[in-house]
C-alpha cells in the first residue's frame, strides 16, 4: 500500500472516528434530556395523583398535627418548583425516599427484585431471538407460501391476544392440568435453606453453586413465563426479521451471488442474514427493553417476584415512592438501552463509516 494510500485509509478511520463520537455525545445529550423529561413526567404524576403521600405514612386516622409535621418533613409544604428540585436531587444521589410497604429505601428494594425480572427478560428474549430469527428468514424465503402465512398468524396472535389471558391459560394447561411445569413462584420453599443467591440471577447462582437440583427446580418456574414473554418476543422480531430478509433478497448482490452459483443457503444465511442483522440487532435490543417495562401483568400472574410485581403491589397499597422509583428504573434503562442500539447500529453499520 502507498503513502497517499495509507493517509487517506487514516484520514477516512480518523473521520469516522471523530463522527462516531460526536453521535455518542449527541446521543448522550439526548439521553440527558430524555431522562429529565422522565423525572420531570414522573415528579407530576406523583403530585397530580390524589394520594397523600403523609397519610400514607401515618394513616388515616393520625392526628392533624402529626399529619402535617410529616408533610413538612417530605417537603410537601414547600413550593412547587422547590419539590421538583429536591426530587431531582434526591434521585441523582439515589435516595427514591422509602417504602411504605417494606419500611426500607426503595433503591434497596429495587436492588433486590430488579434481578428477577432481568432474568425473566433475558429468558423470554432468547427464547424470543432463536426462534423469532429463523421463523422469519424461512418466511421471507417463502414469501406467499402457507409457511409464510403461518408465521405472519403466528405474529398476529402474539401483537393481538392479552398476555395475562395467555398466563392464566398456560398455567391452566402446562401447570394445573398437565404437571409439566411448577407454579405461580420462583422457587420451591425447599430449597431455600439449601440454595443462596449470590448475583440475584437464580439459574446463573445455581450454576455457581453446581446446585443442579436447584436449578432444575428454578427452570421448572421460569420456563413458563419465559416462553410466553418469548413468545411476544417473537411476534415482533419475525416480523422485523422477515422485512429486513425480503429487503436484502431484492438487492443486486443477492442476484450477483446466485450468478456466481453459490448455493441458496449460502446466500440467505451467509450474505442476506448477515446484512439483515445490523438492524435486527436494534430490534432485540429494543424487545429486551419492552420485556423489561413490559412484564408487569406477566409477574402479577405467575406471582414472580420481581419489579413489576413490586410496582404493583406499591401501587395497591398507595406506596407511591416505590411506583415512582420503580417507574424511573424501567424508564432509564429503557432509554439507556435504546440509545445503546443505536450506537451499536452506527458502529456495526459500515455505510455509517463512510460518512
Amino acid at each position: 500500500m502507498s503513502s497517499t494510500d495509507t493517509q487517506m485509509e487514516s484520514r477516512r478511520s480518523g473521520a469516522w472516528a471523530g463522527n462516531f463520537l460526536w453521535a455518542g455525545g449527541r446521543f448522550l445529550l439526548i439521553g440527558v434530556i430524555t431522562f429529565l423529561g422522565l423525572l420531570a413526567v414522573t415528579f407530576f404524576i406523583g403530585r397530580v395523583i390524589p394520594i397523600d403521600p403523609a397519610l400514607a405514612i401515618v394513616g388515616d386516622r393520625a392526628p392533624a398535627h402529626v399529619v402535617e409535621r410529616v408533610r413538612e418533613e417530605l417537603g410537601l409544604n414547600l413550593p412547587l418548583y422547590e419539590q421538583f428540585f429536591l426530587y431531582i436531587k434526591g434521585i441523582l444521589q439515589g435516595d427514591f425516599g422509602n417504602s411504605v410497604l417494606t419500611t426500607n429505601p426503595v433503591m434497596t428494594d429495587i436492588r433486590r427484585v430488579f434481578p428477577a425480572t432481568m432474568e425473566l427478560a433475558t429468558m423470554g428474549t432468547l427464547i424470543g431471538a432463536c426462534i423469532g430469527v429463523p421463523l422469519g428468514v424461512l418466511a421471507a424465503v417463502k414469501r406467499g407460501s402457507l409457511i409464510d402465512q403461518f408465521v405472519r398468524i403466528i405474529g398476529l396472535i402474539g401483537y393481538s391476544v392479552p398476555i395475562f389471558w395467555l398466563g392464566l391459560l398456560a398455567l391452566l394447561v402446562f401447570y394445573a392440568k398437565l404437571g409439566w411445569t411448577s407454579g405461580p413462584g420462583r422457587i420451591d420453599v425447599v430449597y431455600e435453606y439449601t440454595f443462596t443467591p449470590i448475583t440475584g440471577f437464580y439459574l446463573l447462582d445455581a450454576v455457581i453453586q453446581g446446585n443442579w437440583e436447584a436449578f432444575r427446580n428454578i427452570f421448572s418456574f421460569i420456563i413458563l413465563p419465559a416462553s410466553l414473554l418469548g413468545y411476544f418476543s417473537l411476534a415482533y422480531i419475525s416480523r422485523m426479521t422477515r422485512s429486513f430478509m425480503l429487503n436484502e433478497l431484492e438487492q443486486e448482490y443477492i442476484v450477483a451471488a446466485r450468478a456466481k452459483g453459490l448455493s441458496e443457503t449460502r446466500i440467505i444465511w451467509g450474505h442476506a442474514l448477515r446484512n439483515a442483522a445490523v438492524p435486527l440487532v436494534t430490534v432485540i435490543a429494543l424487545s429486551y427493553a419492552g420485556l423489561l417495562e413490559g412484564s408487569v401483568l406477566t409477574e402479577t400472574v405467575f406471582s414472580w417476584p420481581g419489579l413489576g410485581m413490586y410496582i404493583t403491589n406499591s401501587l395497591q397499597n398507595a406506596d407511591m415512592n416505590a411506583v415512582l422509583g420503580g417507574t424511573i428504573v424501567i424508564g432509564t434503562v429503557f432509554v439507556a438501552i435504546n440509545l445503546l442500539s443505536d450506537l451499536l447500529y452506527r458502529a456495526l453499520d459500515p455505510r455509517t463509516r463512510a460518512r
